[in-house]
C-alpha cells in the first residue's frame, strides 16, 4: 500500500520535515506512477519475463505487486545477470561464491536502491566505501573524500583539490569545447554529441593528459569500452549523472555479502511470496506471437520432434544483446522488420576480465579498499574484499590472507588472455609492493563479452522499452531510454518502465521512478554554458 505522502511500496525508516527523502539532492526528480487501478481484478494475466538479471528482477517484482502472475525464466542457474553469484570451493576446503566483481551501488542509483528497499527499507545491506581514490602509475593521485557534493562547489573543489589540474594545463584547455558538460540535457545530449567519440570530445577540450586519465578515461572505461569507440554523449551523461547533475557525489555503497545473499535470496524469496515463480536453468528459445498473447518455448519444454512452450499474456524481454538477438532470431513473427534490424545491429564491447586472489598475505591495513588505476597495463581497479564483505572478512581473519579482485576492461579480443591475466597481477605488485610474491591459496578468472556497446552515432538505433506491440516489451542497461540513467540504475529503470507499459494495457497503476534532473542542476553553470555558448 502507498499514501500521498510515500508514493512507494514499502516503509521508509527517515523523514525530513515530514517528507519522505529518497534522495540527498533536492532536485531529484520524481516521476509520478502512471494513473489506474491498484491492482489487477479477478481476470488472471500472466507474463514471462526472461532474464534474471537487474531489469527482469525489476520488472517481475513490478508485475507481481500489482497482481500479475509472473514467472521469471532465467537460463543461468544464478539471479543476477552481471551482478550475480556462485558457489565455489577453495583449494584449501572452504566454500566460497565467485562472481562478476566488484559493483559500487552509487547513491543517485534511486531506482535500483527503491527495489532493495522493498528487502530492507533501511538499505543495511550496503556499506558505505570512504573514498573513491584514483591512482596514475605517473604519481598523480586523486580523491573524491574531501570534494564537496553539491554543484557547482563539486567541480570547483575537484579542480581545485586535484594534482592534475596544474595553472600550464589549466591554461591549454578550450573552455568552450567543454560547455556540453555544464548543462547537459537528457535525451538532447545525444543528439548532439552521438557522433562523436569520446575520445575525440576530450581531445577538443585539451584537459591535462593526468587529468583525462583520471577524470574520464577512467570513468569511460565503467562502461567496459575504449574511449576511441565509446559514444561522447554517453561520456557526457556520465558525467551529469555522477558529477555536475547530482548532489549525491561519487561516493557509493557495496553489499556487505556476496550478491547472492545480501540481495538476490531475499529478492526472490519476497517474488515467491507475491506468487510469482522464478525459473532458473530454462532457457528460452522464442517467443511465438499468438492472436491474444503470446507462446514461449524454452529449452526444457521441448520434446523429441515436437515444440512445447507455455502461453502468456505478456513478455518482457531482459535479456543481454546476444540473448535478445538470438531469441529475436528465433521468433519470424517477432516484431516489424525495422525492430528486429536494430536488434540485430546491437554490439557488445571488447571482452573484460575479473581476476580474484585469495592471498596467503595480508594487503597493507592502509590501502583502499577500492582502487581506480590507469597506466598500469591492463589494470583498471583493485578490490580488497574482506575490508566490506562479510564472506571474505571471513576467510580472511581465519587464514590471515587477503582476498583480492582485479578488472581488467576493453581488452584486445585477440590478446593471449593468459598473459593479460599475469600481466594485471604483476601490476597489482606495483600498485601494492607488499602483495608482491605472496602466496596464492587460490584464484578464479572470469572472462566475459556481454556489456553492451555504446558506440558513436548508435542511440538512435537502439531499440526502446516499447517494441510496437503493446504487450511486449524490452528492459536492461542496453536499452534506450530518455531518463538520465546509466549501468545499472538504466537496467532498473528499465524494468520499471517496462512494467509500467504492461500494467497501463490493463489499466493498473505503475510505480513511480526518481532520477538526477534532465537538464544540468547548477542554474549558473547553465547560464554560463549559454553565455558562452551563444
Amino acid at each position: 500500500m502507498t499514501d500521498a505522502r510515500n508514493p512507494f511500496p514499502y516503509p521508509l525508516p527517515g523523514r525530513s520535515r515530514g517528507r519522505t527523502r529518497l534522495a540527498r539532492d533536492r532536485y531529484a526528480v520524481h516521476r509520478p506512477a502512471p494513473a489506474g487501478a491498484g491492482r489487477l481484478g479477478d481476470r488472471e494475466v500472466r507474463a514471462a519475463v526472461v532474464g534474471g538479471g537487474i531489469a527482469g528482477l525489476t520488472a517481475a517484482t513490478a508485475l507481481a505487486e500489482r497482481g500479475v502472475a509472473v514467472d521469471l525464466l532465467e537460463r543461468r542457474e544464478v539471479l543476477g545477470g552481471r551482478v550475480g553469484g556462485w558457489p565455489t570451493r577453495l583449494a584449501d576446503g572452504t566454500s566460497v561464491t565467485m562472481s562478476r566483481g566488484f559493483h559500487a551501488f552509487f547513491r543517485q542509483y534511486y531506482n535500483l536502491r527503491n527495489l532493495l528497499r522493498r528487502i530492507d527499507p533501511a538499505l543495511s545491506m550496503l556499506t558505505p566505501l570512504p573514498d573513491y581514490p584514483l591512482w596514475h602509475s605517473g604519481g598523480a593521485r586523486d580523491s573524491f573524500a574531501r570534494v564537496p557534493r553539491t554543484p557547482p562547489w563539486s567541480v570547483l573543489g575537484f579542480t581545485a583539490l586535484s594534482p592534475t589540474f596544474t595553472p600550464s594545463g589549466l591554461a591549454g584547455m578550450n573552455p568552450r569545447a567543454a560547455l556540453p558538460l555544464l548543462d547537459v540535457r537528457v535525451p538532447e545530449v545525444h543528439e548532439r554529441l552521438d557522433g562523436v567519440s569520446a575520445a575525440e570530445f576530450l581531445d577538443s577540450i585539451g584537459f591535462p593528459e593526468p587529468a583525462r586519465h583520471l577524470a574520464f578515461e577512467v570513468f569511460s572505461r565503467s562502461f567496459f569500452a575504449d574511449p576511441r569507440e565509446l559514444s561522447a554523449a554517453e561520456l557526457a551523461l556520465m558525467f551529469h549523472i555522477y558529477f555536475l547533475g547530482s548532489a549525491e557525489g561519487l561516493l557509493f555503497d557495496v553489499p556487505d555479502d556476496p550478491f547472492p545473499t545480501a540481495l538476490w535470496d531475499p529478492l526472490t524469496a519476497r517474488l515467491e511470496r507475491l506468487g510469482a515463480r522464478v525459473r532458473t536453468g530454462t532457457a528460452v528459445e522464442l517467443v511465438r506471437p499468438e492472436r491474444d498473447g503470446f507462446t514461449v518455448v524454452t529449452a526444457d519444454g521441448r520434446g523429441p520432434g515436437a515444440e512445447r512452450g507455455e502461453r502468456y499474456d505478456a513478455v518482457v524481454l531482459a535479456v543481454d544483446g546476444a540473448g535478445l538477438r538470438a531469441v529475436v532470431g528465433n521468433s519470424p513473427g517477432l516484431g516489424g522488420p525495422g525492430w528486429r534490424a536494430s536488434v540485430g545491429r546491437l554490439r557488445e564491447a571488447p571482452p573484460f576480465l575479473v581476476s580474484r586472489y585469495w592471498l596467503g598475505r595480508p594487503v597493507a591495513a592502509d590501502r583502499p579498499g577500492f582502487l581506480g588505476t590507469s597506466g598500469y597495463g591492463p589494470l583498471d581497479n583493485v578490490s580488497v574484499l574482506e575490508r566490506w564483505e562479510g564472506e571474505a572478512a571471513r576467510w580472511a581473519a581465519r587464514t590471515g590472507g587477503s582476498v583480492v579482485e582485479l578488472h581488467a576492461y576493453a581488452v584486445d579480443p585477440g590478446a593471449d588472455r593468459p598473459a593479460v591475466q599475469r600481466a594485471a597481477l604483476a601490476e597489482l605488485a606495483r600498485v601494492y609492493p607488499e602483495t608482491a610474491g605472496a602466496p596464492v591459496v587460490d584464484e578464479r578468472h572470469e572472462w566475459r563479452q556481454d556489456c553492451p556497446l555504446f558506440a558513436t552515432g548508435t542511440w538512435r538505433d537502439r531499440p526502446g522499452v516499447r517494441t510496437g506491440h503493446p504487450r511486449l516489451v524490452l528492459a536492461g542497461d542496453l536499452v534506450r531510454t530518455t531518463l538520465p540513467v546509466a549501468l545499472m540504475e538504466r537496467a532498473a529503470t528499465t524494468g520499471f518502465e517496462a512494467a509500467n507499459a504492461l500494467l497501463a494495457t490493463w489499466g493498473v497503476r505503475g510505480h513511480p521512478l526518481l532520477t538526477v534532473p534532465r537538464r544540468g542542476r547548477s542554474a549558473p553553470l547553465r547560464l554560463l554554458a549559454s553565455a558562452l555558448g551563444g
